[in-house]
């Protein structure tokens, strides 16, 4: 299956300027970059002096201080930490006045509990700093980055069915079905999804019409059988399989995982004013950190605890799953992460350094987080 053959199409496709005469950048998987890295001209390997075996005091202090001072300068520049609790506290409030308890008690109450048991709000982060890069406000994209969240709450509730992936653990608590039941859960999910869509339409201020459309028909295109529905149809039908290789379970990801990543930042730059070419850029930086998230959440379920991770680890060993550490080992998998790491940020060369660090510190955090 070539897969990024069929995603080229919906990356042109779903343009939301729709200009077809742009070429996409990326003619072949991303796995390439593994097993030809010779081959591709973005990544290059530096030559470097060999490294005595002995270092004197002096050039070991001098090496300390030259840490300590790029940590310094890093910090100062921009503080990652603070901007994580700065967003994720403001999308949690705008999370919980947007699904409050009203009638019927108990489809709401399933609708909080799952949407509101925590998580990273790495989808609404994106769609933020997308908005605010291209001189966009922050409220101009909260309905947007609340209706990702709703819509990837809703993925959740759904993959942990009995149905789909049977899972009993998310977030650390027992997940939407073993607390409300799967008649409950299911309907949680199909109301938040619908909520999502009515949300990003009726709450969203200071953009054009055209704009909020556009952007409506790039979340619906996400989620689709474009989109995540395609990458979990394909995945469930692979499961058990011994004959699924890389460009298979590139499609599965590239549609399940990073679509809605994807989206996330599109919609970010859709709504914040972005241009075509800043569009289909920041498109082109999220289709990496989005295959990269996948990548990264396949090793940690093979290198972490159910008490590290939030949720069952060790769960695709068990299913039989087709995983990138299954199927390229775990050391290549952490290589591979790291070049899709490495070509998503230089997607954002050419943006303002400024403006661009919330995007670059996002794609660093994807890349290194332990659950």
């Amino acid at each position: 299956m070539r897969s990024m053959n069929l995603v080229d199409s919906w990356v042109q496709n779903c343009s939301v300027f729709n200009q077809q005469k742009t070429p996409y950048i990326y003619r072949s998987p991303f796995i390439g970059l593994v097993y030809k890295p010779m081959n591709n001209t973005k990544f290059k390997f530096k030559k470097t002096k060999p490294i005595s075996a002995i270092i004197t005091r002096g050039e070991e202090d001098m090496i300390d201080a030259e840490r300590d001072q790029k940590a310094l300068d890093s910090s100062t520049v921009f503080n990652f930490r603070s901007y994580m609790v700065e967003k994720a506290t403001i999308v949690n409030k705008a999370l919980d006045d947007a699904v409050s308890v009203k009638n019927p008690p108990m489809i709401h109450q399933a609708m909080r509990y799952s949407l509101l048991a925590g998580g990273k709000r790495v989808r609404p982060m994106l769609c933020i700093a997308a908005c605010e890069l291209v001189g966009g406000h922050q409220s101009q994209a909260m309905p947007a980055a609340c209706a990702v969240e709703m819509i990837h709450t809703m993925s959740l509730i759904h993959d942990d069915l009995p149905c789909m992936d049977n899972d009993d653990l998310r977030r650390g608590k027992p997940t939407n079905h073993k607390v409300f039941g799967e008649d409950v859960a299911v309907l949680s999910g199909d109301s938040l999804l619908a909520f999502a869509f009515e949300y990003i339409v009726t709450a969203t201020k200071g953009v054009s019409p055209s704009r909020v459309l556009s952007a409506v028909g790039e979340l619906a295109k996400s989620i689709g059988t474009e989109g995540l529905v395609a990458g979990q149809v394909v995945d469930l039908a692979s499961t058990g399989k011994t004959n699924i290789g890389l460009d298979q379970l590139e499609f599965i990801h590239i549609h399940k995982t990073a679509a809605l990543l994807e989206a996330s930042v599109v919609l970010g730059a859709i709504l914040g004013g972005g241009t075509q070419e800043e569009v289909e850029k920041l498109r082109r930086f999220a289709r990496g950190i989005g295959l990269l998230f996948q990548v990264v959440d396949d090793i940690l379920d093979v290198t972490k605890s159910s008490e590290e991770l939030g949720k069952t680890a060790g769960k695709d060993l068990v299913t039989d799953k087709v995983t990138y550490p299954k199927l390229m080992g775990l050391e290549k998998a952490r290589h591979f992460a790291e070049k899709l790491k490495e070509d998503a940020k230089f997607q954002l060369s050419e943006f303002d350094n400024d403006k661009v660090a919330p995007l670059i510190a996002l794609a660093d955090y994807i890349a290194h987080r332990e659950n």
